[in-house]
């Protein structure tokens, strides 16, 4: 991936020293307490948080007929990049290829796009959606427009669920990135609204379309970014479609030595997750992505 000496985001809040832990927040409630995150599929395995969406507002959405209002969020001050912190020189380079690849994406399609930031935290660390911990891996929260994470993840990503590369890694923040997306085209807000109108069933169903969804994201970034600034290098894709199988629910439950149980997915079978991120970079559309109307996931 060819990410050196390219613009680095000023979005990104480095909370490991221990300092810029305010500005989340402890009372915030989004999605039951807990953000969207690629690593909380290991938590949504043990019973954690669910989602659901109404098909029929998404449709909308993605055809064009606007999303909700997005919130202002108070940020807190972004600290730079020292020279000697490859890792968060790595996660501020990928975080403004992000903003430069949606900013042109929404600017086309008569919309502004709000750039999220990037929360860099040890342990665990407060949020608008409650107390992040790093045993959930990287999530958005939607309640403060942030997307968190503990770079110790990557090690995990890479040692314990065989997935190296630094494309793998680039893949997980543009997925948490896609959250953001879709929480400022209203479909987040949409989704919580449905939270108790349908059965635990229907909402791992609308789960899984909403992660994959978010996976298609990953993949238009990809795309975009490939043909403005060639990024992507030999190897590249199957990098990220790698990590994309790694983590999907069927292989994760496979590793744990419990049974396959589709019904319990919530974020999407490994082929599933593969097949979205592989529409996204293929096609570089947002209508595109629309996992919620088709039939054939």
């Amino acid at each position: 991936m060819k990410w050196e000496g390219n613009r680095e985001s000023d979005n990104v809040e480095d909370r490991r020293d221990g300092g810029g832990a305010g500005g989340g927040g402890r009372g915030g409630r989004i999605f039951g307490g807990r953000g969207i995150g690629i690593g909380t599929i290991v938590i949504a395995l043990l019973g954690g948080w669910i989602l659901g969406v109404n098909p029929l507002t998404i449709l909308g959405l993605l055809s064009g007929e606007g999303g909700a209002p997005v919130a202002q969020v108070q940020r807190a001050p972004a600290n730079s990049a020292p020279a000697n912190d490859p890792m968060k020189r790595f996660v501020s380079t990928v975080l403004a290829d992000t903003e430069d690849v949606w900013k042109d994406v929404f600017t086309q399609g008569g919309a502004t796009y709000q750039e999220p930031t990037l929360v860099l935290f040890r342990g665990s660390t407060p949020t608008a959606c409650g107390q992040g911990q790093a045993a959930m891996g990287p999530f958005y929260c939607p309640g403060d427009h942030k997307v968190y994470i503990d770079l110790g993840f990557y090690e995990t990503l890479r040692s314990q669920l065989g997935a190296p590369g630094d494309f793998a890694q680039a893949y997980v923040i543009a997925h948490e990135v896609g959250h953001h997306v879709q929480n400022l085209l209203g479909i987040s807000g949409k989704m919580e609204q449905m939270r108790s109108r349908v059965s635990k069933t229907e909402y791992n169903a609308l789960s899984v379309r909403l992660e994959l969804q978010a996976d298609c994201f990953a993949g238009v970034w990809a795309h975009h970014a490939s043909n403005a600034r060639q990024l992507l290098e030999q190897g590249d894709v199957e990098e990220a479609m790698n990590a994309a199988a790694r983590i999907g629910d069927d292989a994760l439950q496979r590793g744990s030595g419990g049974a396959i149980v589709p019904e319990s997915f919530t974020h999407g079978s490994s082929a599933q997750r593969q097949r979205w991120f592989a529409n996204g970079l293929k096609n570089g559309s947002v209508k595109g992505c629309d996992t919620f109307t088709t039939r054939q996931l």
